[in-house]
Order: structure tokens, then C-alpha cells, then sequence
């Protein structure tokens, strides 16, 4: 199955009601159905370095921040293709860049193994490309990790006519610290207020009319939701911190997440 490597978009977030949500999908029927993908499971590990470095700068919300992550559409096994995602963003432009590997190799590879992964001469050069650009991210960061398993419902909707618009639902937003791993069942906290539905508009210009209406009627209003921001503000930063009033000093540069917050 192919699938894009490369995305360029404005990504808005928005988080609804019950209510809310059955009135934009009762707008969005005319204009949009579910993607290939439609409802699924996504699985995501997210890297940092030991001292968290990466999400403590996304929450300072600075023009310029990166992240990257390893994301299944499934539970995996070591075969399972999955997918390595660069993420940038840019004056709220999001960068997105992913290539797809064997779960086993994938992680192998971000976790320092081998330097190079297998078959990579035989891809194409937008893929040789997307390869050299995780493997800087790698090598410039040197300490990454993985950090925080998250795992989340999603209802993703295209437009019936060609076009990048595009509408997800995200709920159950789970995540977790330990069993850092794609081939691990779901489980972990939940990050959203109860009932609540994480919808996000990922379009490369302007919003529909239809769309428009639909959220100036609901008083729908924008929002800043990080999910692996809001697992370090919630989750990560109270226990490293909770190890800290406790006597357990963090060792080496962990100490930095203690004094950020």
C-alpha cells in the first residue's frame, strides 16, 4: 500500500462536547467519509533525551520546535510496518516527515543500533532523504530515548473530492511510562476531561465555509493541546518531582526537568 511521506499543513485542535461533536459530523456528512485508515487504534512512542529536553521546549511554545516519534496503526509484531515520524513546527506551519520499517528494525535503529537500514539504497531518493534527516535528528540529540507510550481512538475523515482537508476525532487518550513498546496491549492514564473528543482540522490553507459555520454556531473555539505535552505536565514532571521532595535525586541531567517546572 503506498502511502505520503511528506506532509505541509496548519493542524488546529479543537476539543469538543458530545454535543459538539454530533453537530460537526452531522455537517461534515455531505462533504466528507472515512479515510482508508477510518477508525483505528494509533500506537505511538515518543523519543526524548534524558533530561526531556524535546517537550519542555514544545511547552514553551518557541516559533521553532521538533519531536519524533514511532507510530502503529495496530499492535505490532517485529514485522509489522510502522512508521518513523520527524515532526517540525514553524510558525504554527507543521513539517511532517515519516518512512516505514519493520517494528524490530525501526526501533533497533532509533535506540542506536544500526547505522544504516537495511535495503535503504534501493528506496527512493525522497526516502534516502527523509532517512538522512532522522539520522541528524539522532545524532544531533545523541541521548534519545524512548520516553512515553500514547495511545488514542481515532476517527479520521477525508473529503469526498480531491482535496487536503482533513478531520480527526481523537478519544481514550491513554498513556503510559512503562512498556514502551508497539507490540504492548493499550493501556495508561487518560488525558482527556471526561466525555471530551480531541478533534484537530490538518488543511494546507483555509477552512471550508461549511466547516466555518458549523464552529462559529457551536461556539466552537481553537485550543492548544499537546498530547505528549500535557503527559509531562500531568504525568512525567509530578514524578520526577515526587522523587525529588521523596530524597531520590534524579540522576545527571534528569535534574534539569525537576528545576524546569
Amino acid at each position: 500500500m503506498s502511502f505520503q511521506t511528506v506532509f505541509q499543513r496548519y493542524e488546529l485542535k479543537y476539543l469538543l462536547t458530545p454535543e459538539q461533536k454530533a453537530a460537526v459530523r452531522q455537517a461534515m456528512a455531505p462533504y466528507m467519509e472515512l479515510d482508508r485508515y477510518g477508525r483505528t487504534t494509533i500506537r505511538n512512542i515518543y523519543f526524548d533525551t534524558d533530561n526531556y529536553r524535546l517537550v519542555r521546549r514544545s511547552i514553551e511554545k518557541p516559533v521553532y520546535k521538533e519531536k519524533l516519534r514511532v507510530r502503529s496503526y495496530c499492535q505490532a509484531g517485529p514485522e509489522t510496518p510502522v512508521f518513523v515520524e520527524l515532526k517540525k513546527k514553524y510558525k504554527h506551519v507543521v513539517y511532517k516527515r515519516r518512512i516505514a520499517l519493520p517494528e524490530q528494525e525501526a526501533m533497533a535503529w532509533l535506540q542506536g543500533g544500526e547505522k544504516g537500514v537495511c535495503g535503504m539504497n534501493e528506496r527512493s531518493p525522497k526516502q534516502r532523504q527523509i532517512f538522512r534527516e532522522v539520522e541528524y535528528f539522532l545524532n544531533y540529540y545523541e541521548t534519545l530515548t524512548p520516553a512515553v507510550f500514547l495511545s488514542y481512538e481515532r476517527e479520521a475523515y477525508c473529503t469526498r473530492e480531491p482535496s487536503d482537508f482533513r478531520v480527526t476525532f481523537d478519544e481514550r487518550i491513554l498513556c503510559r511510562r512503562e512498556e514502551l513498546s508497539l507490540e504492548a496491549g493499550i493501556s495508561g492514564s487518560e488525558l482527556l476531561p471526561e466525555n471530551m473528543t480531541l478533534m484537530e482540522i490538518k488543511c494546507a490553507g483555509g477552512i471550508p465555509l461549511w466547516m466555518t459555520h458549523v464552529l462559529t454556531q457551536e461556539h466552537i473555539y481553537k485550543t492548544s493541546f499537546s498530547k505528549y505535552g500535557t503527559a509531562y505536565q500531568r504525568m512525567i514532571y509530578p514524578a520526577i518531582w515526587r522523587g525529588f521532595q521523596a530524597g531520590t535525586m534524579p540522576a545527571g541531567n534528569e535534574r534539569e526537568a525537576v528545576c524546569y517546572g
